[in-house]
């Protein structure tokens, strides 16, 4: 698996960890965990969200696998022709993300550094693995 496979592989790995405490959190409440408050942000009710995240959590696992055999549909010459738009998308997502944070922490300074960023932080994740599927593309 090339450098950027396993970059995704982490942010796979990382993303269903994510969605895994968040699902732990909803249903039990662990005192061990972070509060949902801090999960969550709240646009969209959890009962659509988890279903979209497990939707996306197996979309990046098929995106891993035929990354790591080098075949498949994500591995197919075609992407190569859309990589720089991937690649532009997943920085301007990114960098939107830098933005979110900067102006949560300058609205809402009681939530530095940790406190309900959860949300943004794997946003930087998923901003992460569209970039580092840009840049498999593009070698």
């Amino acid at each position: 698996m090339p450098g950027v496979g396993w970059v995704l592989f982490a942010c796979t790995l990382l993303f269903a960890l994510r969605v895994l405490g968040q699902a732990i959190v909803a249903r039990f409440a662990p005192f061990w965990l972070p509060s949902m408050a801090h999960w969550y942000s709240g646009l969209m009710p959890y009962r659509y969200l988890l279903p979209a995240q497990l939707l996306l959590l197996a979309l990046m696992a098929f995106v891993v696998a035929d990354v790591y055999r080098d075949s498949g549909l994500f591995a197919l010459a075609w992407w190569q022709n859309i990589a720089t738009p991937i690649r532009l998308a997943a920085f301007v997502y990114f960098t939107s993300m830098i933005v979110r944070y900067v102006l949560t922490m300058t609205r809402k300074p009681e939530r530095r550094w940790f406190k309900r960023t959860i949300p943004i932080w794997f946003h930087m994740v998923l901003a992460t693995a569209l970039w580092s599927f840009g840049q498999y593309h593009s070698l």
